[in-house]
């Protein structure tokens, strides 16, 4: 599933609240029936793994230490890593392209490199939950293809459940199977994208005139600005 809405909707709020990150004002996040506000961060590491918006990795450590951060919550008091845990952090640095990149240093890397870094670190977690803000920052038009495929093969595999805020309306469409409107905090639409993607709804939702066409080739809603709009 897709977060999407204008820039403050309250998407980022919401992953960071079904992380554990932030707590619920009101309601409750449950995974597989248990409230995560009762959880330890141990133990809510072993359901969710999470793939920030704002990156904050420590630069002196190399790629292949900060994958591995992602099995801490295998690793025992005495800091053994086992067998798993490496194969678990070789094979996220496969899927990521990043095995060329295993004894750099974070800090050397570019925002793109450091994104995949991220999500690198949340796959080896192997949690049956990934939450992703904004994956596709800084990345180009390559490894967000990348990046997204493989995210949509292991959801397609049933390795992972999704949820990705994400602002490119037309790669929600072409990656999620279900999308979500968040306008001013509140859910305005939710459904498959053929449902949420309407120029009605997305022109009220954004406060512009947009058209929507189905894409030539994959047959998804295709979102396009009217370009003759005027806004003085």
């Amino acid at each position: 599933m897709a977060l999407i809405g204008p820039n403050g909707s309250g998407k980022t709020t919401l992953i960071r609240a079904a992380s554990g990150v932030i707590p619920a004002e009101t309601g409750s996040v449950l995974v597989e029936g248990r409230d995560i506000s009762k959880m330890n961060p141990v133990q809510r590491a072993g359901f969710l793994g999470v793939v920030p918006q704002v990156r904050n990795l420590p630069s002196a450590f190399t790629v292949w230490q900060v994958v591995l951060l992602g099995r801490t919550p295998y690793i025992g008091w005495f800091g053994q890593i086992s067998t798993r845990d490496i194969e678990q952090a070789e094979w996220a640095l496969e899927r990521t392209q990043l095995t060329p990149f295993r004894n750099r240093l974070v800090g050397e890397l570019s925002g793109g490199e450091q994104q995949r870094v991220l999500l690198a670190r949340a796959l080896a977690q192997d949690t049956p939950i990934l939450l992703m803000d904004e994956p596709t920052t800084f990345l180009d038009l390559h490894h967000q293809s990348v990046l997204l495929n493989l995210v949509r093969l292991l959801a397609q595999e049933g390795k992972l459940a999704v949820l990705m805020a994400i602002h490119d309306l037309n790669l929600a469409a072409l990656y999620a199977d279900r999308l979500a409107l968040i306008v001013s905090g509140r859910l305005q639409a939710e459904g498959p994208p053929s449902q949420v993607l309407t120029a009605e709804i997305l022109s009220r939702a954004f406060e512009v005139p947009v058209h929507v066409v189905t894409h030539p080739d994959y047959g998804t809603p295709l979102v396009l600005p009217d370009g003759r709009h005027r806004t003085d």
